[in-house]
């Protein structure tokens, strides 16, 4: 039976808690909802209830005159109020989402959503929000249930051609111009690049102890004549032709060349030895 509720929950087969509440965090019955709305007491997402006011509140495409409103006036104005509210929420943390609704329903006509990525930061913002006003009108803040857009957002409006036009029971989020997103959304982008180029740069004490022991057992290996010493260095030097060893870009890396073992002493006198006594022979 748990297994059952547990499936139908926030579904229009639960006959108990109200779906719409859950997806998109209002719904159109308000308080007198015979399903139960239940408010979550810690969340990362605030809902904060029919704050955006467009120009063409009364008619749409139309001032409170009678006027046509231009629409890249009506666009304008939604995004300086969008940076406005971005600019005051980006006080208490990074932000994963900001939502607009352009419904024209009671429960949805303005509504901004805000996703926060820590729940601290949420409430937060909760907090500072209180008693606050914006354009002369309180600001009606709380936490919504409402964690993916995915299922509160209308996909008809989306791909334009949602029949029920603004009064649609599911959110229309307003867009903003690419440049604003770019803009405001980016430096989360560029803190992320400088943190990971400081990190990139930052030796762990684990690793550092680890080259110092490599160094070490160089130094012992020098000293002890098992190594590479700087006389093999100089004559591979030498036997590749000079200072010419940098590689050109794009040329293929060349095979290391094998490692010649050294002669011994009385080898090399033999050797030597040997060279001079054909060199008398020839002479």
């Amino acid at each position: 039976m748990a297994e059952h509720l547990a499936s139908i929950f926030g579904t229009e087969k639960d006959r108990v808690n109200c779906p719409f509440y859950f997806k998109i965090g209002a719904c159109r019955h308000g308080d007198r909802c015979s399903r139960l709305h239940n408010r979550p007491t810690i969340s990362p997402t605030l809902l904060l209830s029919n704050m955006y006011q467009r120009p063409d509140m009364i008619t749409p495409g139309v001032d409170p005159q009678g006027q046509p409103l231009d629409p890249s006036k009506i666009q304008a104005h939604f995004e300086d109020f969008y940076e406005d509210i971005f600019e005051e929420l980006d006080k208490f943390g990074e932000m994963e989402s900001l939502n607009v609704c352009d419904n024209l329903a009671d429960h949805m006509i303005g509504n901004v959503y805000v996703l926060f990525k820590e729940e601290d930061q949420a409430a937060a913002a909760l907090k500072a929000l209180q008693g606050r006003f914006y354009s002369g009108r309180p600001i009606i803040a709380d936490f919504s249930p409402v964690t993916d857009f995915r299922e509160a957002t209308c996909r008809q409006y989306e791909e334009d051609n949602c029949n029920r036009g603004g009064y649609c029971n599911f959110m229309h989020v307003k867009q903003i111009s690419r440049e604003l997103r770019r803009k405001l959304f980016g430096r989360y982008r560029r803190s992320y690049r400088r943190g990971s180029r400081s990190r990139s740069r930052s030796v762990s004490p684990r690793r550092k102890r680890e080259r110092g022991d490599v160094r070490e057992r160089d130094r012992d290996r020098d000293r002890h004549g098992n190594g590479k010493r700087s006389s093999d260095r100089s004559e591979r030097h030498d036997r590749d032709g000079g200072g010419g060893g940098r590689r050109r870009h794009g040329s293929p890396r060349r095979s290391r060349s094998p490692v010649v073992v050294r002669e011994g002493s009385e080898e090399r006198r033999a050797r030597i030895e040997q060279w001079n006594k054909e060199r008398d022979e020839g002479v």
